[in-house]
């Protein structure tokens, strides 16, 4: 009886055991946020399909949060974690304790300062920002707007897909001598900061003709601003969100550069997967950022509600 016992015990731990084995942890910067649910819904829908169990620590968009979210993630003894930073200087600590618990760590967007990682998955920020850079130059042509000046709403620059992001818009807009305003930075990503420097951009510059807002899910406060104004200011986004399908081709929003984060989330969780099944894990891998416009919208479609919006299997 009591060898019967032992083994039942033994083979209760070796199960629990095995259970803790298979589990993936993703800590994001904020759930709240639409872009990063859909990057948390790439993660979950490939952590079952690969029979991962997953937990989700949002840091709120605070970095000491994240530091305690990476020290309870560490004590789960997961088999691997997917992070996206809360900002890219804060990233190196977050590695340095993953790394010292010898977990490996796959990191979805946003990207690090330094230290050790499995892999870098990220959108091609530069290019994803120039190519919007030049649709919106070829807009201003077309509407004889070229004199007038674009102002931008951007998010941290510590953050390395910022700096990308603005260096690539700047880059564009310098071909063709379109000259920027100015620059605001968010720091809580509230809707009322995104309305309040909308309003001091447009009070600031009176020939200003167009904003960029870096992100899309506070896009309905940068429209109020430019209403209240009475002036014919064009806006455009980073990102997308569900009702662009819609504004996008009656030109409330003029163009989006829109990343694919369902895909990033997806593909972090297979990266993950393929290093602990011992094959080849690509050290940084970008996906492309889709430049959106009325023109091109109808054909994207289909790629834009799986890979962008996270909601074709909702469809289904």
């Amino acid at each position: 009886m009591k060898i019967k016992i032992l083994l039942l015990i033994a083979l209760l731990a070796t199960f629990l055991f095995a259970n803790n084995q298979k589990k993936i942890i993703y800590l994001t910067p904020d759930i709240s946020i639409p872009f990063w649910q859909i990057i948390a819904k790439g993660v979950k829908e490939s952590s079952t399909n690969l029979t991962y169990d997953l937990e989700v620590f949002s840091s709120d968009n605070s970095s000491k949060k994240e530091l305690q979210n990476t020290i309870k993630a560490i004590k789960a003894k997961p088999v691997g974690i997917v992070i996206s930073p809360t900002n890219s200087s804060n990233c190196v600590t977050v590695l340095k304790l993953i790394k010292k618990a010898n977990i490996p760590v796959v990191i979805a967007d946003i990207g690090t300062d330094g230290g050790e990682y499995l892999s870098y998955i990220s959108s091609d920020n530069f290019e994803g920002a120039y190519k919007l850079g030049k649709y919106l130059t070829n807009f201003m042509k077309q509407k004889n707007i070229t004199e007038s000046s674009v102002g931008i709403i951007a998010i941290p620059q510590k953050r390395e897909n910022g700096k990308l992001r603005t260096a690539g818009f700047m880059k564009a807009l310098k071909e063709d001598s379109i000259k920027s305003a100015d620059m605001r930075q968010q720091v809580d990503f509230s809707s009322k900061e995104t309305y309040f420097h909308t309003k001091d951009l447009l009070s600031s510059y009176p020939n200003m003709k167009v904003i960029w807002l870096q992100g899309s899910d506070k896009y309905k406060s940068a429209l109020k601003a430019i209403k209240e104004s009475k002036r014919k200011v064009y806006l455009l986004t980073f990102d997308a969100e569900p009702e662009f399908l819609e504004l996008i081709p009656n030109g409330t929003i003029i163009l989006a550069g829109m990343q694919q984060p369902f895909l990033i989330g997806e593909r972090a969780v297979k990266t993950l997967d393929s290093h602990l099944n011992k094959q080849y894990v690509q050290k940084n891998i970008q996906l492309s950022v889709l430049a959106i416009s009325s023109e091109n919208i109808d054909i994207k479609l289909e790629e834009i509600k799986r890979n962008v919006l996270g909601i074709s299997n909702e469809a289904k």
